[in-house]
Order: C-alpha cells, then sequence, then structure tokens
C-alpha cells in the first residue's frame, strides 16, 4: 500500500475535522523504517496544507504498549493537543488508552492499518477514523 497517501489521508481527515492552527500530536514507528518515513511525510505535507499545528512526533515503534507510555508522557509535556495521528492501529488504541486515563476522551485520534481491533474501536466510536491497509488487494497486485 501506498505509506504517503495512508499519511496524507489521515492529515486530510483531521484538517477536516478541526479548524487551522489546531495542535496534533503525531506517534511514529519504528524510527528510519521507510513505512514511518513515508507515513510521516503524507501526514506533514498534508498538516501543512491545512494549516495544523505539530507539537511533536516521536517514535512509538509501532507497539500498543510503548503508544500509551509515549502519550502519557507527551500528554503531560503538551496538555493543550486535540489530536493525534497514531502511524499504526496499535499506537493508536495504547494513545486511546492514556487519553482515558487523562480524563481527555473527546480529541480526535486516527490511526492507520485497518486491523480487527483498530476497526473495532472505530465502531465503538473510540477512534475518530483508521487508514485500512487492504492486504488483498496488495497481494493481488503482487501476484
Amino acid at each position: 500500500s501506498d505509506n504517503v497517501a495512508g499519511g496524507k489521508m489521515a492529515g486530510d481527515f483531521i484538517g477536516k475535522k478541526l479548524v487551522k492552527q489546531a495542535r496534533v500530536i503525531e506517534l511514529d514507528g519504528i524510527a528510519g523504517t521507510s513505512a514511518s518515513r513515508e507515513r510521516g511525510a503524507g501526514f506533514n505535507q498534508s498538516i501543512e496544507a491545512h494549516q495544523l499545528q505539530l507539537l511533536a512526533a516521536q517514535p512509538a515503534d509501532f507497539y500498543l504498549t510503548k503508544g500509551l507510555n509515549v502519550m502519557e508522557n507527551l500528554l503531560a509535556a503538551l496538555p493543550q493537543v486535540q489530536s493525534v495521528f497514531a502511524q499504526s492501529d496499535e499506537m493508536s488504541l495504547g494513545a486511546l488508552r492514556a487519553l482515558q486515563s487523562a480524563g481527555k476522551e473527546n480529541l480526535l485520534v486516527v490511526g492507520l492499518d485497518g486491523t480487527e481491533d483498530g476497526i473495532k474501536s472505530v465502531q465503538r466510536g473510540k477512534l475518530a477514523a483508521i487508514i485500512a491497509q487492504q492486504p488483498d488487494q496488495i497481494g493481488s497486485i503482487g501476484v
């Protein structure tokens, strides 16, 4: 799948939901990986176009527990955040837990992958959106 397009779609979703200069945090994947670089590049292009303010971007290595821990630390330092883009559903679910613990359930949180848990979280109204990877299409294109 196109990681740059996925990151851009996440930024576009946030940009359409929030006002200009809204404050966002990005949870990156594993530093230096192509997926993390590309998703971040697309997201940053989009938030620049929508005139959103990136407060911080920190790696959480695509893991739920790391997403939780990094989000807790970022919330302590940047309580004015209005939205979170996590480069994977796992990190977005960790970020949600941190936000719930801090009493900030109403923040707009967007993930990327389309995992079963991520989809369920959107259906329950916890995650605002996920940008879905489509492995069936990826496989058919690759064959």
